[in-house]
């Protein structure tokens, strides 16, 4: 019995060891699935294993396989799963590493060629679709694809060469192939030449090259119109285009009919409108050179200018610029005279020139308004401007209504506002010249600072400059007299009202003068001279504490 039992325990110590799966720690499943017992050889037809719920499902081929073609090692999950781990790549790598791109896993044949080329930008079309594989893929093996390059010229470059109608070298042609032929053709037969750089149309509408392309080169020939039309351009007389200095580019005026016509002058640098709207190119051209015509007005009008009396042009200093007045309207009219320098308008709205331009040169006239008002200024005596000093800029108080009226005068430098608002301008310019007029209070208001008593402005010794305390509102009220930005700080610290004085005669001691004030009314002798005891400089005088205290503090 103990032997019994001691290989029971041997045989169970060692059993998970017999028992380990060859096929990885991964694999859970019954082995029953798969195998048999009666020997570990797997029947297909009876495997109850499902390769199809894997990442990778059986197809095609793939179903028929035997199991250790891909799990060599039998540890299942070690299988690769990129088809290069299992099939020899016999195209060596040349069309890359993925075979399902043009196989299939139920056959190697690859029935999807012409899709295959479209995908990478070549679409096998016209003579291509004919070709076999290794007239454009050539290498030491039929099976190897090297990327040839979706360029004509990576196939085609002796084609290019030996063309010699015409020479495609020679002649700077492109080697982009498909500029002159199409891939759809089987031939290089061409009729869609892509000439749009200089399209041939109308009378460039022509069959033989060698027209234009004169050279071997078919690039040296130039698009100016003058390359091929010298003659032409040299023979025309009517009229002669080299002595008229016209353009040798032909498009200027010409279009590609042929025959040159119609001729179409683009003379919008000067429009040939109205009175200018003359088909006698020679009435302005006046000699052979086109070009010699000048586009000012008094080129081809000096003598209607000088022959003008209503009014006389040449005295007049009038302009030889006729548009400055004038249409191109026959006749010259209407004209209309740009006067905006100095506006016609109201009192000048005036028909008569010569009230104003009373010279034969009308540039004399000037804009200053005295020029024709001075008999107006001198005139006037309700003020009398003469002595008032007032300006001869009529303008600066009156507009050119008739009768002068309204008139304003511009009083913003001294502001007519509350108590000055008076319509008497004697109460404030007493002399016969307004200028002499003082901007300064007192010089108006020097009675009503001598008698105010309350205070005593002389006494308080108060600026005479009022507006340091008073508004312009009649009365002079309400005045502020601010003492502590001014003078002294009283209402603030310690000399605030009702704890260090209750009137000003506590410091302005002297009545006869306010600019007098004293600090002794309060501070002692006795008491000052024990705070500043160590001092330097101290002296028991009013005007010296202000220099050291000149905000009111103790420090």
């Amino acid at each position: 019995m103990y032997r019994l039992s001691l290989a029971i325990i041997v045989f169970l110590g060692f059993w998970p060891l017999f028992a380990q799966s060859p096929h990885g720690e991964e694999l859970r499943m019954d082995c029953a699935k798969c195998h048999n017992p009666s020997s570990w050889t797997i029947n297909y037809r009876t495997v109850q294993f499902d390769h199809d719920k894997t990442d990778f499902q059986l197809e095609g081929t793939h179903a028929l396989t035997d199991c250790k073609l891909c799990h060599s090692s039998l540890v299942f999950s070690e299988a690769p799963m990129d088809c290069a781990s299992c099939h020899v790549d016999i195209h060596s790598q040349s069309v890359g590493n993925d075979c399902v791109r043009c196989h299939t896993s139920e056959t190697w044949l690859v029935d999807n060629i012409p899709e295959l080329h479209e995908e990478n930008g070549f679409p096998l079309i016209g003579s291509h679709s004919n070709l076999s594989c290794v007239e454009c893929h050539t290498s030491e093996t039929t099976l190897r694809f090297d990327r040839v390059g979706n360029e004509c010229i990576s196939c085609h470059r002796d084609d290019y060469a030996a063309t010699q109608s015409p020479n495609h070298e020679t002649g700077g042609f492109s080697t982009n192939c498909i500029e002159c032929h199409s891939p759809l053709g089987f031939g290089w037969d061409s009729e869609s030449i892509n000439h749009d750089f200089f399209p041939l149309t109308q009378g460039h509408d022509i069959q033989d090259c060698a027209q234009c392309h004169t050279t071997g080169n078919y690039s040296d020939a130039s698009p100016d119109c003058v390359s091929c039309h010298q003659d032409e351009y040299a023979g025309t007389q009517n009229p002669n285009h080299g002595t008229s200095g016209f353009s040798t580019d032909c498009v200027s005026c010409h279009t590609t009919n042929p025959g040159w016509t119609p001729a179409v002058i683009n003379h919008d640098f000067f429009p040939l409108t109205q009175g200018h709207d003359i088909q006698d190119c020679a009435q302005c051209h006046t000699t052979t050179n086109y070009a010699d015509a000048s586009p000012d007005c008094v080129s081809c009008h000096q003598d209607d200018y000088a022959g003008t009396q209503n009014p006389n042009h040449g005295t007049s200093g009038f302009s030889t610029d006729c548009v400055s007045c004038h249409s191109t309207n026959p006749g010259w009219t209407p004209a209309v005279i740009n006067h905006d320098f100095f506006p016609l308008a109201q009192g000048h709205d005036l028909q008569d020139c010569t009230q104003c331009h009373t010279t034969a040169n009308y540039a004399d006239a000037s804009p200053d308004c005295v020029s024709c008002h001075q008999d107006d200024y001198a005139g006037t005596q309700n003020p009398n401007h003469g002595t008032s000093g007032f300006s001869t800029d009529c303008v600066s108080c009156h507009t050119t209504n008739p009768g002068w009226t309204p008139a304003v005068i511009n009083h913003d430098f001294f502001p007519l506002t509350q108590g000055h608002d008076l319509q008497d301008c004697a109460q404030c310019h007493t002399t016969a010249n307004y200028a002499d007029a003082s901007p300064d209070c007192v010089s108006c208001h020097q009675d009503d600072y001598d008698q105010t008593n309350n205070p005593n402005h002389i006494a308080a010794n108060f600026p005479t400059d009022c507006v340091a305390c008073h508004t312009t509102n009649p009365n002079w009220t309400p005045a502020t007299f601010d003492h502590d930005a001014q003078y002294f700080p009283i209402y603030t610290g310690k000399h605030r009202e009702g704890e260090a004085w209750d009137n000003c005669v506590e410091c302005h001691a002297n009545p006869a003068s306010y600019a007098d004030f004293t600090c002794f009314t309060c501070h002692s002798r006795p008491d000052m001279d024990d705070k500043h005891s160590e001092m330097n400089g101290y002296a028991y005088v009013s005007s010296v504490c202000l220099q050291c205290h000149p905000d009111g503090t103790k420090d």
